[in-house]
């Protein structure tokens, strides 16, 4: 196997999801497969590299928006990541945050390590559930900036968000921040698909809608599907991205096609 490097600690739970899910993956690949386990009789799994970030430092180093100049700190602290990632001998590395993917061009540029683009691969699933609308839930950067819906739109997919200033929109972060700290997972999964029929109406319940969690953090609302890409809860259909991240990075671990910034 490959081996993965991985920029965490944007928030430190998501890359304990991801951690976990990449090592239950291989675990559950050796009980399935003859070769699967090494001469002792432990499953074979992938080698880690893991450069956990500070995530006060990280958002306090975030720009304003159409200031390019004013990411260049934010750019700077995830590309050392990267490099520290590189020269420990990562294969390829991922980032375990939605956020700074807002800014993966600028983050990954000039680099030789391959990193998995979060965004293109939620994309490329959302396209393979023949979904048409998907509604995109996570932090501010994310829910104003133009990268996931550049990449849905790429797919055929039309991208929504809650209404800016909207009350609504405004309780995502505090949300957010619960579920890190003391998670309250029935209230968060209630809150977020009120707010899912609230942006979309009925649209929200169609075969061709689904709601993105777009934070890594947000997938911790729904411990029971916690191991799923995509689900149904109360009659919607979400996308976890945490989930999506583990299993491209897994597949890219064993060879299999991903998508990387080359």
């Amino acid at each position: 196997m490959k081996k993965i490097g991985i920029v965490g600690g944007v928030a430190w739970a998501s890359t304990v999801e991801i951690y976990k899910t990449l090592c239950q993956l291989a675990q559950a690949r050796a009980q399935s497969l003859d070769n699967g386990l090494g001469p002792t009789g432990a499953p074979q799994m992938p080698e880690f590299s893991i450069e956990s970030l500070n995530i006060a430092r990280s958002q306090s180093l975030r720009g304003i928006e159409g200031d390019e100049a004013s990411w260049a700190g934010f750019d700077a602290y995830f590309r050392a990541a990267l490099l520290r990632l590189q020269a420990s001998g990562a294969d390829f590395a991922l980032i375990a945050s939605n956020t700074p993917h807002n800014r993966f061009d600028a983050i990954t540029a000039g680099l030789s390590l391959p990193v998995l683009n979060l965004f293109e691969l939620v994309a490329a699933q959302a396209a393979a559930l023949g979904l048409r609308r998907l509604l995109i839930l996570g932090t501010e950067p994310t829910m104003r900036g133009q990268a996931l819906p550049s990449a849905l739109a790429r797919q055929g997919i039309e991208a929504c968000v809650p209404a800016p200033g909207s009350a609504e929109r405004a309780a995502l972060v505090p949300l957010i921040l619960s579920l890190q700290a003391a998670p309250q997972p029935e209230a968060a999964a209630a809150q977020m698909h009120d707010l899912a029929l609230q942006t979309l109406g009925a649209a929200a319940l169609q075969q061709d809608a689904a709601i993105c969690l777009a934070c890594t953090e947000l997938p911790l609302a729904f411990p029971a599907q916690r191991e799923a890409a995509v689900f149904a809860a109360a009659g919607l259909r979400y996308l976890n991205t945490t989930n999506i991240l583990a299993r491209a990075a897994f597949a890219r671990a064993l060879d299999e096609a991903c998508h990387v910034n080359r």
